[in-house]
């Protein structure tokens, strides 16, 4: 592909962006997860994990490790590639094979797709919903308004035992016992 055909500006984009978060090739995914199952993969980069497998297959620094269980399990660095691989063949119309050779000039320079919008928004949810839940925790915890009554003189009482133990007139009327309940006539 020549210079006069590709976009404007578009690889100076991608280098600042990833210089401005601090970390050359940082990936914001909604999560600080290091390790991904094909699944989330597949969500992630917006294919179908069967392209996923086809992919490592024919891209040799596609390299998932795996699991005690024998599933893949791919690395930060693998749904990078997955995502630049994904920008050459899909957005640049690139081949197999030309994608593979683009790749092998150096990965750094190439463009990402950008990450699956479905993926974030469901992390988004995720964690509104984690948060809804916490704060409906903290609710529940609260004590109901009706146990909140307020009880002037036993507040006034409270306060003059933590004093110096200098008691007011008043003070003094407060400490007599609480009165009983008006008694029943008619009884």
């Amino acid at each position: 592909m020549s210079d006069a055909s590709k976009p404007a500006g578009k690889a100076t984009a991608g280098r600042s962006k990833r210089t401005e978060s601090g970390k050359a090739g940082s990936l914001e995914l909604g999560t600080d997860k290091l390790y991904f199952k094909i699944g989330e993969v597949a969500e992630i980069v917006d294919v179908a994990a069967h392209v996923l497998r086809y992919w490592e297959s024919e891209f040799s620094l596609i390299k998932p490790q795996k699991s005690r269980s024998q599933q893949r399990v791919y690395r930060r660095k693998d749904v990078e590639n997955l995502l630049r691989i994904k920008h050459l063949l899909y957005a640049r119309k690139f081949t197999i094979a030309g994608a593979r050779q683009e790749l092998r000039g150096g990965t750094s320079k190439i463009e990402r797709a950008p990450v699956a919008g479905l993926y974030l928004a469901r992390r988004s949810l995720a964690d509104v919903r984690e948060q809804i839940d916490q704060l409906a925790a903290v609710v529940r915890a609260e004590p109901e308004p009706a146990d909140l009554a307020a009880d002037p003189a036993q507040f006034v009482r409270d306060q003059a035992s933590l004093g110096d133990g200098a008691t007011t007139p008043e003070q003094q009327l407060l400490k007599r016992p609480n009165r009983r309940p008006a008694q029943d006539p008619s009884s």
